[in-house]
């Protein structure tokens, strides 16, 4: 199987802000434009508002259903550190109805003027909402334990409880 190596960064044109969501590459292309610009709008787009839509993300925990999902993107959006991947090193999978990106992400995460760059396996599935395709599921791991339990520190520290 050959997989692709260019990367998948947001960057690239699109038909509209939320690319076209008939076509899986632009709405990959899409996914990354709003996580590497934190935009909040184009994610919620790009994710599917079903109760089932699950995310298993290397913030730990398994998110179900558009809400908790949506929360986690805030806290990264919204939080102090800066967090940037590319997707590459991918195949598509695809069928009539759903499809799956099957990868490696690539970036950094910033914060105070310090960075850490990090490797990460990804897949996607999306399926097909009313004629357009919404990602229904992800998953994200990072092999090297050091790398996150520092990614985790950085992204989502513990909250201290308040008296």
């Amino acid at each position: 199987m050959d997989t692709e190596q260019r990367p998948i960064t947001g960057a690239e044109a699109t038909a509209n802000d939320a690319g076209d969501t008939r076509d899986p590459l632009a709405c990959l292309m899409a996914f990354y434009k709003a996580f590497n610009q934190r935009d909040l709008t184009l994610m919620a787009e790009n994710w599917s508002h079903s109760d089932a839509a699950s995310m298993s993300n290397p913030l730990g925990d398994i998110r179900r259903g558009w809400p908790t999902i949506r929360a986690v993107y805030e806290r990264i959006f919204c939080g102090p550190a800066r967090v940037y991947v590319e997707f590459y090193d991918y195949s598509l999978h695809c069928g009539a109805d759903m499809f799956c990106a099957v990868g490696r992400e690539r970036g950094y995460v910033e914060l105070n003027g310090q960075r850490i760059d990090l490797a990460i396996r990804t897949s996607r599935i999306y399926r097909k909402e009313y004629g357009c395709w919404k990602q229904f599921h992800h998953h994200g791991s990072i092999d090297n334990a050091m790398l996150l339990s520092r990614y985790r520190a950085i992204v989502a520290p513990p909250r201290t409880a308040q008296l």
